[in-house]
């Protein structure tokens, strides 16, 4: 298994999270994803030139976190991440596009930051994908106590997520809410959450 790699994307984290917590070894291409200089590498497997793009072993093209997740849940026999039918199902499928939501607004944050020229900056247009992720968390924080030792595609999603944020976001005082800072806490120090860290930005 193989996957172009950003060390700063928290889709590919989520991917190599969980790909760890299956027990699945997944060898991180090199590429330079970006989403106006787009990376030829990427583009000539998958059109929208982002990551993660996914080789399964057998040669199948997979993107992009979502569905690379399910289908590593699947090759590990099912059930494992995402539960395979029930209340349980819908609820950690709901948490995983919660917490994916989340990190569109808090990259969409970081592309008008550093991306867009500072005379085309649109302060509205930030202040509401933040005021999105400021919801995310207080949602998240009502959901807490139900998360207890519990690590799948819900979990996982989520604290790659909070990582994201004190990554791109160190001011952003989410720890505020006690049960996601417990939370965090506790399931950042996984040996799958250590060993995709993203790096110190230089």
């Amino acid at each position: 298994m193989k996957v172009y790699y950003s060390p700063f994307s928290p889709f590919v984290r989520k991917v190599l999270v969980s790909a760890a917590e299956l027990g699945f070894e997944v060898e991180r291409l090199d590429s330079a994803a970006h989403p106006i200089a787009r990376d030829p590498k990427i583009i000539s497997t998958n059109p929208l030139g982002q990551v993660p793009t996914f080789f399964a072993d057998d040669g199948t093209e997979l993107y992009d976190s979502r569905v690379v997740c399910e289908y590593l849940d699947v090759q590990a026999g099912g059930n494992k991440l995402i539960p395979a039918a029930g209340p349980a199902r819908w609820q950690r499928l709901v948490e995983q596009s919660v917490a994916d939501g989340l990190l569109d607004a808090a990259l969409l944050m970081r592309y008008e930051q550093v991306i867009r020229p500072d005379g085309l900056r649109f302060e509205p247009w930030q202040r509401g994908q933040h005021e999105k992720v400021v919801s995310v968390l207080d949602r998240l924080e009502a959901w807490a106590p139900t998360f207890g030792d519990r690590v799948d595609i819900g979990t996982i999603s989520i604290a790659c997520g909070l990582a994201y944020l004190d990554l791109r976001f160190p001011e952003e005082p989410w720890r505020t809410r006690p049960g996601l800072a417990e939370f965090y806490a506790r399931f950042s120090e996984r040996e799958s959450m250590i060993s995709t860290s993203h790096p110190v930005p230089a």
